[in-house]
């Protein structure tokens, strides 16, 4: 079976997480999709960063929503990873629909529920990015179902007891359930394989956990380094 490579914020093993450079990488890499992280600026415009505040992956200071995006533009995204990548921005999703939808597949995660009118008017200027929005939030997640019935969505699950989980991707009518990969096992995928969900963890890195899914016969699954994964994949 042929296994779903999304590169977890970018090939983010071997270039700083969440910026165009990881973006090319994992696409060199070989990489079916990317995951990347939506936050809003202060004035409303949707940007590719995991964290609330900026401090752990750029030179600024603070909570990213109180930056507006003229300012947030002139910080270095890339010199924490290496000096190699400094002058790196932070992304903003209109770049990565543009240079990447066609190309992979976009796995687009929302932290709060600001962001889902912004976002979808954004993925419905590009119609030919193939993309999913996902999120630990089910508030968000039900905004999302609520505003476009058609919207390929994906529930992200960390907690030991996904039951539930399972019971709220049935609800909202998900692709798919994507557990932190310590959850899985035989009885979660057959679960899911019941109620006609994928099963995609992340994050999966090393040998060990990449034989173990794939023995688990999991649909996809989040890794840092596509390249890598695919060698063992093989």
């Amino acid at each position: 079976m042929s296994m779903f490579v999304w590169a977890h914020r970018g090939a983010s093993a071997r270039a700083p997480e969440n910026t165009l450079a990881a973006f090319f990488a994992a696409l060199e890499d070989g990489a079916d999709g990317i995951e990347l992280d939506i936050q809003l600026t202060r004035d409303g415009v949707p940007v590719v960063l995991h964290d609330a505040t900026l401090d752990r992956t750029t030179d600024g200071r603070g909570r990213l929503n109180r930056w507006l995006l003229r300012d947030l533009r002139r910080l270095d995204a890339g010199s924490w990873f290496d000096k190699r990548f400094a002058g790196e921005p932070v992304p903003l999703l209109e770049e990565v629909l543009s240079l990447f939808g066609g190309r992979l597949r976009l796995n687009l995660e929302l932290k709060d529920g600001a962001a889902v009118r912004p976002v979808l008017d954004l993925v419905r200027r590009f119609p030919r990015a193939g993309v999913v929005l996902s999120s630990f939030n089910r508030r968000v997640l039900r905004q999302l179902r609520q505003c476009d019935a058609g919207l390929p969505l994906a529930v992200l699950i960390d907690q030991r007891f996904w039951r539930p989980a399972l019971a709220a991707a049935r609800r909202l009518g998900a692709e798919s359930l994507n557990p932190r990969v310590s959850l899985v096992g035989p009885a979660l995928v057959a679960a899911c394989r019941r109620r006609g969900l994928a099963v995609v963890p992340w994050t999966v890195d090393g040998v060990g956990s990449l034989r173990r899914m794939r023995r688990f016969g999991v649909d996809g699954l989040f890794c840092n380094d596509p390249a890598a994964a695919r060698r063992v994949l093989r």
